[in-house]
């Protein structure tokens, strides 16, 4: 018998960063800060326990946003400078045929792992700020 092939779902999360202040630079996929921070918002992301998660940046060549990229990052409007807001496309793998990719699932693994959506890694998450759409 033959494993059955990984199958994956594209997903986007949404979220506010509050403690990272919103520059040009983010909207440049090519700066240092555009890739710094998409690796640091992966990197968490991934850590995620038993959600096989991967948020696309850098040259791989993924689904995109209206950006023409996978992540998009944000000035709020009407909003204290330091919030940014986060757009980034996401795949869900398994090699597990019946599992399927269960938004809800991945909300409530994310909220666990940020502290109630509260902390990524040094970013601190405005509480309600967290969506899955896929």
């Amino acid at each position: 018998t033959t494993a059955p092939s990984p199958t994956s779902s594209h997903f986007t999360l949404n979220f506010t960063l509050t403690n990272l202040q919103y520059t040009a630079d983010l909207e440049a996929p090519s700066s240092r800060k555009f890739i710094s921070t998409t690796k640091v918002i992966n990197h968490y992301v991934s850590l995620a326990p038993g959600l096989p998660i991967l948020c696309y940046g850098g040259d791989l060549n993924p689904p995109t946003l209206n950006s023409g990229h996978a992540f998009k990052f944000s000035q709020l409007a009407g909003r204290n400078r330091d919030d940014t807001g986060v757009d980034a496309v996401c795949s869900y793998k398994t090699s597990d045929s019946l599992a399927k990719f269960d938004r809800e699932k991945v909300y409530h693994e994310l909220s666990t792992m940020t502290s109630g959506v509260t902390k990524l890694g040094h970013y601190s998450l405005e509480r309600n700020s967290l969506f899955v759409n896929g």
